[in-house]
């Protein structure tokens, strides 16, 4: 007989105008990696956030089944005393305190009254050793990189006595290195005993680490798939993830580029006066109008340096070189003159640095072009619905209105609303860095289309991305930045992955 340490029965989840959870039915079997998929707004992660007390009993219907015993979580306190763990995509770690520090916070040990350091430090290198990372305990986090924050926020979960450990997308932020090291590391833990439920849109990783993979779609459970049976595949985790099937998950385009450059960087260099070194050394390349260039590279290549350095240099960064847009040279010292150049940038930290997360759709979109909806100062109310009406419908932004905060959009529709704000700036050049990062399979397919369709209309694109398919599958032409340098330019006739990981660790 099956034994499932967690059971979630008949969970349903509202929101003032959405329903998030309709009777949603989920299992999990002890000591299996059991993945949760679906669309973004499908709500995996509200799902989840009921299920670790985020959402607190009495605030949705249904029943938490853990051990064979219901349970009724105030606090996510109250769900870690039970041995549930949540990661989020978004760390919560304190970067100006230790390591030993951030894996013991709020459950510190204590002698006495006070908390006794130095067996801190002996229980924290042990958690380390558990997780396989190699850092001194006493180390500031902020010193750290993504890959072992996300073992760190691991290791603090052990420390609490997990028995189910749940990740949301874990691999989104990480190079491909980090990711094979956290997937085997599951699989470590899952030999320990450890149960794991991770959700991820990378539906490779899915198949090779999952035993059950269950799909949620539109708050509704629609099927669960498993390893043993040989019923996890790509095409059929595709087909119930959003109700039909995608043959080409990169749409084809039958125009091609023209040969006129509207941008060009000649001897392009910058030095970051703050980390004290030089970031972008010497970079020659060119945009032509129509045309998507992808930029390849491996984490900490400069290729967002080399965006921001365009995008009117917000960083500071001391710059040399010649921009040219449109052939005439141009001096872009702030981000007003870049938008005036005819630039935009749809920057990778869409929470951080993209969007007002409390403001609302419609104010989102046209904070970027407010000059040319106001009069005297103030702006045409009217006219803003209009506009933020046609982005919702031209970019399929699913949201019940556009007075929604988008703070509650899911990630997929929160891109849209960042690639509609910089529309509305109407430019000609646009900057895209990591456009699908932790968007699911259908979005994507949504967002390439946008891709095609504007460059048909003569609008060009650079695309930042670290997702070798995605560069291969929607460039026209490939530049390969490794250690702030341009390592190699490749028609897409000619790009392989094998080529361009060779490019981006030379």
């Amino acid at each position: 007989m099956t034994k499932y340490i967690l059971e979630m029965n008949n969970i349903t989840k509202e929101f003032p105008g959405v329903k998030a959870l309709s009777d949603v039915n989920f299992k999990v079997e002890e000591g299996e990696i059991h993945c949760l998929v679906g669309e973004n707004g499908a709500g995996k992660s509200t799902l989840m956030k009921v299920l670790s007390g985020v959402y607190p009993y009495g605030t949705y219907k249904g029943d938490i089944v853990l051990g064979g015993e219901v349970q009724k979580y105030s606090t996510v306190r109250d769900s870690e005393k039970a041995g549930i763990a949540i990661i989020y995509q978004e760390l919560a770690l304190i970067p100006d305190m230790t390591v030993y520090e951030n894996i013991f916070l709020g459950h510190e040990i204590k002698k006495g009254s006070t908390i006794n350091w130095n067996e801190t430090i002996v229980r924290a290198e042990e958690m380390l050793g558990k997780v396989k990372l190699s850092v001194n305990p006493e180390e500031l986090v902020k010193n750290l990189g993504v890959g072992k924050q996300q073992l760190i926020e691991i290791a603090k979960a052990l420390s609490k006595n997990v028995k189910l450990l749940i990740l949301d997308e874990p691999t989104s932020a990480l190079n491909e290195n980090d990711s094979e090291n956290l997937l085997e590391l599951l699989l470590e833990l899952k030999k320990q005993g450890i149960t794991s439920i991770m959700i991820s849109h990378k539906l490779k990783e899915v198949i090779s680490i999952a035993d059950t993979v269950t799909i949620l779609r539109d708050g509704k459970t629609i099927c669960s798939m498993s390893a043993s049976k040989g019923e996890i595949a790509e095409n059929a985790i595709i087909k119930c993830m959003v109700g039909r099937e995608i043959d080409n998950i990169y749409p084809k385009r039958d125009f091609h580029p023209s040969d006129e450059v509207v941008l060009e960087l000649k001897n392009w260099s910058g030095f970051d006066p703050k980390q004290g070194r030089e970031i972008l050394k010497d970079i020659s390349m060119n945009l032509k109008k129509g045309e998507i260039v992808g930029i390849a590279g491996l984490m900490g290549a400069g290729r967002t340096e080399l965006a921001q350095s365009i995008f009117g240099n917000p960083a500071e960064y001391r710059l040399k070189g010649e921009l040219f847009i449109h052939g005439q040279k141009k001096n872009i010292k702030r981000t007003s003159d870049a938008i005036r150049a005819g630039l935009a940038y749809v920057t990778e930290d869409r929470k951080g640095n993209g969007l007002i997360l409390i403001q609302d759709v419609k104010q989102n979109i046209s904070i970027s072009n407010l000059r040319s909806i106001a009069s005297s100062g103030v702006i045409n109310q009217n006219e803003e619905i209009n506009i933020a009406n046609g982005y919702k419908e031209d970019l399929n932004i699913k949201t019940p209105s556009i007075a929604q905060t988008v703070g509650n959009l899911s990630g997929g529709n929160q891109q849209k609303v960042s690639l509609g704000k910089w529309l509305f700036a109407k430019p000609k050049i646009l900057i895209l860095d990591e456009p699908t990062r932790g968007i699911d399979v259908g979005a994507k397919y949504e967002i390439y289309t946008i891709m095609n369709e504007l460059i048909k209309q003569g609008m060009s694109i650079i695309m930042i991305s670290s997702e070798l398919p995605e560069v291969l599958g929607m460039s026209d032409r490939v530049y390969v930045v490794s250690e702030g340098r341009i390592t190699g330019e490749l028609p897409i006739e000619e790009a392989t992955q094998e080529k361009i990981m060779a490019m981006a660790t030379n």
